[in-house]
């Protein structure tokens, strides 16, 4: 048992128990390894309650709804695409190896790409997610780009927070040409754009 549900949301909660934690956590792992190793089309709640021995129910209790448990992989997979990254040395190279890391998991990318089409629509959890996201990366990244413009690392003739949506705009934009299209390379994609900022190759 355990105590009231952490949304992803950011809704207020009760802190869970120790033992509720480890079992979302357990369930998040193996959703990530689902949608990894057999695409978003095989990840059902089914698939993902069979491998924890539990129903859909149960894997329900742990995450309120499978909008809430998809919105929590994605989150997952933020901080795992984050952690590929690290060693960049800009956040503007961190995007091109966060994106060059995510062409290895297209289960994920699919998830993320039909939560993002999803999150307009009234009511839908995706939406305040989403929002809240995309106002921390663009802030980021304007923030890394800022300092880079002041230090000379950086095209200054353009706006660091309009060069901020650009990147992440493109960054999505070629996630769903990839998907259509497998043989288009992400990483080179925004690499480019990325040197269009610096003025330099992407190391």
């Amino acid at each position: 048992m355990t105590g009231d549900k952490q949304a992803v949301g950011g809704r207020k909660t009760q802190k869970p128990y120790p033992k509720g934690v480890a079992r979302r956590a357990q369930i998040l792992e193996t959703a990530l390894e689902v949608f990894a190793s057999e695409g978003d089309r095989k990840a059902s709640l089914r698939a993902i309650a069979e491998r924890v021995g539990l129903t859909d129910t149960g894997v329900l209790h742990y995450f309120g709804s499978r909008e809430e448990l998809f919105l929590a992989v994605i989150d997952e997979r933020d901080q795992e695409s984050t952690a590929a990254a690290e060693g960049a040395a800009d956040s503007l190279e961190a995007i091109v190896r966060t994106v060059r890391h995510n062409m290895g998991v297209p289960g994920l990318v699919r998830l993320y790409v039909a939560m993002t089409a999803a999150a307009p629509e009234p009511g839908h959890p995706a939406g305040p997610y989403f929002a809240r996201r995309y106002e921390q990366l663009r802030a980021a990244i304007r923030t890394g780009v800022a300092v880079m413009q002041e230090n000379g690392q950086a095209r200054d003739d353009i706006d660091a927070a309009v060069l901020a949506q650009l990147l992440v705009a493109a960054v999505d934009g070629v996630q769903l040409q990839w998907l259509i299209d497998p043989s288009v390379d992400m990483a080179e994609v925004v690499g480019a754009l990325v040197t269009m900022i610096t003025g330099s190759p992407e190391r």
